[in-house]
């Protein structure tokens, strides 16, 4: 029979071999500590999952360091000219680029546009939240030499807004 750690906090919670002491709820409570609006400033929120000495034994993935340097490095140099072509050389990364420029260069397929909006009414998703939701699907489709943000891009870039995504679940 498994031994069982307790925790003060949810900080572990869904790994095997931990509990809480403090009983149902204890994760949810745990990361409620974080608000709403400072939760809008996160762009990716995934959950990692405890890596375990088994998985050290498991094949390596079929992108190594190199080739995902290459991609981000070809990436980064794609947005730089973006800005530059636009008259504006200050900007270098999607990061870095307002609202406004950002709905020019990052304007979603129609299908992307759609799933975007639906999702922004389903999460009630801020104008800041869209905006980064935006920001990341036009570096994912960056990421893939796309000059069009897509729709896997967009459902993608929803996908890593993890804890809000939770959030409008339970509520």
């Amino acid at each position: 029979m498994p031994s069982f750690k307790t925790q003060n906090h949810g900080g572990h919670a869904g790994e095997p071999g931990f509990a809480c002491r403090q009983g149902r709820g204890c994760a949810e409570r745990y990361q409620s500590r974080i608000s709403g609006p400072m939760l809008d400033r996160i762009d990716l929120q995934i959950e990692v999952p405890a890596v375990f000495a088994a998985d050290l034994v498991l094949p390596q993935a079929s992108e190594g360091s190199a080739e995902m340097r290459a991609r981000v490095t070809a990436a980064r140099q794609i947005q730089t000219a973006r800005y530059a072509a636009l008259g504006q050389p200050k900007i270098r990364t999607n990061a870095q680029c307002d609202g406004t420029v950002l709905e020019e260069v990052a304007a979603p397929d129609p299908e992307g546009l759609r799933l975007l909006r639906d999702a922004a009414d389903t999460l009630a998703l801020s104008a800041r939240g869209y905006h980064r939701t935006l920001r990341v699907a036009r570096t994912l489709a960056d990421l893939d030499g796309e000059k069009k943000v897509a729709r896997i891009h967009s459902a993608e870039a929803l996908s890593y807004r993890g804890e809000t995504l939770r959030r409008a679940q339970a509520a």
